[in-house]
């Protein structure tokens, strides 16, 4: 099983942030249009009903209706009739008493627990069941009904998961506080107290009912009532596509929080920052490969950017398609172009003549649940040939290469591939790109013509080594969507406080909450004294927006994580470290934290400590270069140099692309001549790595200086001068 991970000797996650003129921007939406008055109260979905019986009768016995129910007779569908089952070394005997669901759980250290289930969750393809810890927790089991097949299985087959492990149930990945109740119960509060590190969630029904999309309905039913007010400042319509995806998104996507509860028809960006196409959790073309629940996809999609809406295929209370086939998506689509073997090369009728077979792709998660890819893309089998990507031909022709297909395509559609930012996508996730390759890139993060999360994903992919690369993020500063403008900031991090706080200054009051917070993060290393000149009530409300940003992810180990982060920022390293060990308390195998815990450890002068923590984590991942990098360079601030170096070699030998551990040994052998044929060695190694790098070709130039080759060392100082002209 693999576990995301993050590296850097100090990894901030937090959010950045841009912005520009308020005047400048537009509105897309009228925001009377949407937005509910901030007095109205949830009523519950049995007072809608009165009206709107139609949209009632088709919501019942949705997936949203069947979101969250207590467990009962009626709910539960597992089989709790004495059934014994042991998956993956967890052995569990299903049973009923005093009209409860029990289960008793051997784990694989061979402990046991009796726990009731308190509630089911969804129904079909598969059915979960919560129990009720302490502290308010609620944890969802591994083990997991499949009401297709009706049997129990585990959605992680064949994985050993160990208690400690933030994957295993009774840890966070499970928590229904955390990862789950926002979207499964209406007008759901989390409540999280970091302090305590304890819930008192509420919710005011406990499925997704009609007021988790369109909000609290009093002011509604007040309106209907006697007819008094503005209609629209009284529900979410969710007519128009920026509506809808206001309502449909929060849930649909995968995301980080910028507020602590959802709250329906705010925009996206004041309450959420979407994953982007990270290949952490994409393919490198923005396929699907770890769950993104639908709206990263969709942004990517010609769909999304011709205004098609979730309603154009999808009925909002039923959540049903509209139409069964290819007729979905001939609403739009020509059928004689495309319903016919000369556009599809496939006999009519087939399962391989069906659009979405080809063009909308998809993957089991969850062990049973298949979920098709909504950017709606066209095969690309020559891109799966240079970058091993999947595509959809060879994904059915199993039995055939991804150059077989490649082929095929160009014999049926020509040499000519139409223009997609995919391809932008792939160069930009390689290394050592060309100076023309990268002007391409440069014109494609500002080119509205491609979706915006991707644009905004080869910003975070581009190096910023170059004026122009500056020009093009600044460009991007400017941008009509707070996705890249976002993204554009963050590339301004490495820069002086000076040119920070000019950027901030520019962008303070931009109307994306999630800009403004990432305007605090820009500036938060920076000493208040120096921010005097900045405008003070709007730094004071991006502030105040980072903290509760910061606070609302409290309970997620990566959020205790970014607290850690923005303590460390300030210096406050007390703070950090409490909130560091939090985040290992939630998550001991979060291993980004060991190197930030260990920095703050040394910054603390604690170098026991630090290097305890180091140890850590070399058990958890013993062949992990970046591990032995960090004891490196806190050997050498305790000046034990050899050890110092024995640790840099044994980074390189697990990594032989660790450029920055040859950097510091050829800086080592460098220094009072100690060995410059060594240090030549080791500084080429990484150029070789990292050509171009501005500070290993300095560090050769002072090298061919001490080795009296003036002319190679004059060589590489002009160039450099040069590339800072530029």
């Amino acid at each position: 099983m693999s576990r995301f991970k993050f590296f850097g000797s100090f990894v901030i996650l937090l959010v950045v942030f841009f912005s520009c003129k308020e005047d400048k921007y537009k509105d897309k939406i009228n925001e009377k249009q949407y937005v509910h008055s901030n007095e109205a109260s949830y009523i519950g979905s049995k007072t809608c009903v009165e009206c709107h019986n139609n949209a009632y009768k088709k919501w019942q016995g949705s997936h949203h209706d069947l979101a969250m129910q207590v467990a009962n007779d009626s709910s539960v569908l597992g089989d709790f009739n004495d059934k014994k089952v042991k998956i993956d070394g967890v052995s569990y005997h299903f049973f009923k008493g005093e009209n409860k669901f029990l289960v008793h759980v051997t784990e694989i250290d061979k402990s046991e627990k009796e726990y009731e289930i308190s509630y089911a969750f969804g129904f079909t393809p598969l059915q979960q069941y919560l129990v009720d810890f302490d502290n308010g927790r609620k944890q969802v089991l591994r083990v997991t009904w499949d009401s297709v097949e009706n049997k129990w299985y585990h959605q992680y087959p064949g994985d050993t998961i160990v208690s400690n492990d933030w994957l295993h149930w009774t840890q966070g990945a499970q928590n229904w506080n955390t990862m789950c109740a926002e979207c499964h119960s209406t007008n759901l509060q989390k409540n999280y107290n970091a302090d305590t590190d304890a819930f008192h969630t509420t919710y005011d029904e406990i499925n997704v009912t009609c007021e988790s999309c369109h909000g609290p309905g009093s002011n509604h039913v007040k309106w209907a009532s006697d007819k008094s007010g503005d209609y629209p400042d009284q529900i979410i319509k969710g007519k128009t596509q920026e509506e809808q995806l206001m309502l449909c998104a929060p849930c649909h996507a995968r995301r980080a929080k910028l507020t602590p509860d959802l709250v329906p028809g705010i925009p996206f960006e004041d309450q959420y920052l979407i994953q982007k196409l990270s290949t952490n959790f994409y393919h490198g073309d923005g396929q699907i490969d770890d769950e993104d629940y639908v709206y990263a996809s969709f942004l990517q999609s010609k769909m999304y950017m011709n205004g098609v809406k979730c309603t154009d295929c999808h009925d909002p209370h039923s959540m049903e398609l509209k139409f069964d086939g290819n007729q979905l998506c001939l609403q739009c689509h020509v059928p004689a172009k495309y319903d016919t073997e000369k556009h599809h090369y496939h006999k009519k009728g087939t399962q391989s003549a069906q659009c979405i077979n080809c063009h909308m792709t998809g993957k089991l998660y969850m062990g049973n649940d298949f979920r098709r890819d909504h950017s709606f893309r066209v095969p690309r089998p020559d891109q799966s040939v240079e970058h091993g990507t999947p595509n959809a031909c060879t994904g059915c022709h199993t039995e055939q290469t991804d150059a077989w297909a490649a082929s095929q395509i160009v014999e049926w559609y020509g040499e000519e591939r139409l223009d997609h930012f995919s391809d932008a996508l792939l160069l930009s996730t390689e290394n050592g790109i060309t100076a023309s390759e990268t002007a391409k890139l440069e014109s494609f993060i500002n080119d509205l013509s491609y979706p915006e999360i991707a644009r905004a994903t080869v910003i975070d992919n581009l190096p910023f080594i170059a004026q122009s690369q500056y020009n093009a993020f600044y460009t991007a500063l400017d941008d009509e969507f707070p996705l890249v403008r976002y993204s554009a900031v963050q590339k301004f991090r490495p820069l002086s406080p000076e040119m920070r706080i000019e950027i901030a200054s520019k962008m303070l009051h931009d109307p994306s909450k999630l800009v403004r917070i990432g305007v605090a993060q820009l500036l938060n290393d920076i000493d208040d004294q120096s921010l005097a000149q900045v405008d003070q009530k709007g730094l004071n409300k991006a502030k105040e927006e980072y903290k509760i940003m910061l606070s609302s992810s409290a309970d997620f180990s990566n959020g205790r994580m970014q607290l850690g982060d923005y303590y460390m920022q300030k210096n406050d390293y007390s703070n950090a470290i409490e909130h560091y060990n939090m985040a290992l308390k939630k998550d001991s195998l979060f291993t980004p934290v060991y190197s930030n815990l260990a920095t703050a450890y040394s910054l603390v002068k604690d170098y026991d400590k630090a290097l305890n923590t180091l140890e850590t984590w070399s058990k958890i991942e013993p062949k992990t270069s970046r591990v032995h990098y960090l004891k490196a360079l806190l050997f050498f601030e305790i000046s034990k140099n050899e050890e110092a170096i024995s640790e840099l070699k044994t980074a390189i030998k697990l990594d032989p692309k660790d450029a920055r551990s040859m950097y510091n040994l050829s800086t080592y052998y460098y220094q009072d001549d100690k060995d410059l044929a060594s240090a030549r060695q080791y500084i080429n190694a990484a150029l070789k790595v990292e050509p171009g790098n501005p500070n290993y070709e300095y560090l050769l130039a002072l090298i061919y200086q001490k080795t009296g080759e003036a002319d190679k060392a004059q060589r590489i100082m002009s160039k450099l001068q040069a590339n800072q002209q530029q």
